[in-house]
């Protein structure tokens, strides 16, 4: 059985041609798909923000008082509803409404990035380049579908901009779908490739900076609601349609309020109206009579000041999320200018789009000072961040007195090793040039020895009839025969006196 089961799955092909999975590549996706996927990420967020903002309509005026509901009436004032989701400045009968409110505008762009990452996952998209066309079709869908609306509420009580119908849907939907699609394509990682490292991570403090500011108004807001739950409590009537009206809209603008929360606790402050509450001064006013609104106080008190220890904290974060990106200071506070900045620019967004128009009555404008509120948040965070991202970092060593540093020794002694060694390659070029018109001399001196041997070889050899090379041999016997018969002679010459 054992055999029949592994000639059952034995793979016949010979070895080496097995298939490798991580080189097969992924079937490419046909263009009918891709356009189907491109369709559906283009309408889908559309029809459902749009339905859901008509539900919204539809129940709370379904659950109002001494009112008459209708479906046609509901399905109309979507449009308009629609585009104040996208902060699409509306015209009541000639009176502005630019302030708007924040938690539609939130709800509908994360249904857009979910829209986008599935589309994205559909058609295979792994570069920043897949990521193109899916962006472009959503955000001209948005474009699209507000010059529609616009134009369909021409001669109605609500009138809309067409240009700013067009404009401004398109603008924040292709900001959320870039938001959806920047994991699963690399966009991270591409900012990475081309910013400054310390740049990378002054924006990731920053961003943890708005948010810890974000947070330090959210819980004073909080606080000061918990505070005047009394008030609260009194700002609700007796009928359930009512009530619930009331909270629902109130439930719409809390981003609204915290970014205004947000504003006080940095120290500028907020306005409504003739109504202006800031850290360091107070100007009365009329507030509308909503839920949200509660907690704003109505008088100054002198330990508001201490509230400032948060934004102080907020910092203190940043420097010390960034004191450990590098041992070099200097690079540290470059880091902590960046995510100041950050939070700087993200004061303004936030600022500009929870402020707007009020009508034209007492409660206009509601607006927070984004210029002044920039510039503080930005000194918020570099202050408190610097330091302590300059003293709780790295930091080199001081050298000791009187003791030179190693690598500076170590250059002086290279410098010096150098300077030997030039000066013994310049001491042996003239030797060598000596030496070498040396051998070249004894080189000729050679050949006109050998050339005055010859000439004696060969007159030698004339009269003597032999060469050169024998008479050599020949002439040291002869010159020891003489010197041994002068030996002799002399000895015979001795003899003769001896026996005398």
């Amino acid at each position: 059985m054992v055999r029949i089961m592994k000639m059952l799955t034995r793979d016949e092909r010979p070895p080496g041609e097995e298939p490798v999975s991580d080189l097969v590549p992924e079937p490419e996706v046909s263009r009918a798909k891709r356009v189907r996927v491109l369709l559906a990420a283009a309408c889908s967020p559309l029809l459902f923000s749009y339905t859901v903002v008509a539900l919204v309509l539809a129940v709370v005026a379904f659950a109002a008082d001494r009112s008459r509901f209708s479906a046609t009436g509901a399905l109309l004032a979507a449009g308009p509803g629609w585009l104040a989701s996208w902060q699409v400045e509306l015209d009541l009968g000639g009176h502005p409404l630019g302030v708007l409110p924040l938690l539609p505008t939130l709800v509908v762009a994360w249904l857009v990035a979910r829209a986008a990452a599935r589309a994205v996952r559909r058609i295979g998209g792994r570069t920043p380049a897949d990521a193109v066309p899916v962006v472009t079709v959503i955000a001209g869908s948005h474009a699209l579908f507000g010059v529609l609306v616009a134009l369909s509420a021409s001669g109605s009580p609500i009138d809309v901009n067409p240009l700013t119908a067009f404009c401004v849907p398109a603008l924040l939907a292709g900001l959320a779908a870039v938001a959806g699609v920047a994991k699963l394509c690399g966009l991270p990682s591409a900012v990475r490739d081309r910013f400054d490292p310390v740049a990378v991570h002054g924006l990731r403090a920053g961003a943890l900076g708005l948010a810890a500011m974000i947070a330090c108004g959210a819980a004073v807001f909080t606080v000061a609601t918990a505070l005047s739950w009394s008030t609260v409590d009194s700002l609700f009537e007796p009928g359930f349609g009512t009530s619930f009206g009331m909270f629902v809209l109130s439930v719409a603008y809390l981003p609204n309020a915290v970014v205004a929360a947000l504003s006080f606790t940095a120290g500028p402050g907020f306005s409504v109206g003739s109504l202006t509450v800031g850290m360091f001064g107070y100007q009365e006013g009329r507030l509308p009579g909503v839920p949200v609104l509660a907690g704003v106080p109505s008088h100054h008190a002198v330990w508001w000041p201490a509230l400032l220890l948060l934004p102080a904290l907020a910092g203190a974060l940043v420097g010390w999320k960034i004191r450990t990106i590098d041992e070099d200071p200097m690079l540290r506070m470059r880091a902590v200018a960046v995510a100041g900045a950050l939070v700087a620019f993200g004061c303004v967004v936030l600022g500009t789009l929870a402020g707007g128009r009020l009508g034209d009555g007492p409660f206009d404008p509601v607006s927070v000072p984004v210029g002044v509120a920039s510039v503080i948040a930005f000194c918020w965070i570099v202050i408190p961040g610097g330091f302590v991202a300059f003293f709780a970092g790295a930091h080199e060593p001081p050298e000791p007195p009187g003791e030179p540093d190693d690598e500076v020794v170590a250059e002086d002694v290279a410098v010096e090793e150098d300077a030997v060694e030039a000066e013994e390659d310049e001491a042996a070029e003239p030797a060598e040039e000596a030496e070498e018109a040396e051998a070249e001399l004894d080189e000729e001196t050679d050949e006109f020895d050998d050339e005055a041997e010859a000439e004696l070889a060969r007159e030698l050899g004339e009269d003597l009839d032999e060469t050169p090379a024998e008479t050599e041999p020949e002439t040291e016997p002869e010159q020891d025969v003489a010197v041994t018969e002068s030996t002799e002679g002399s000895g015979d010459e001795s003899a003769p006196g001896g026996d005398r």
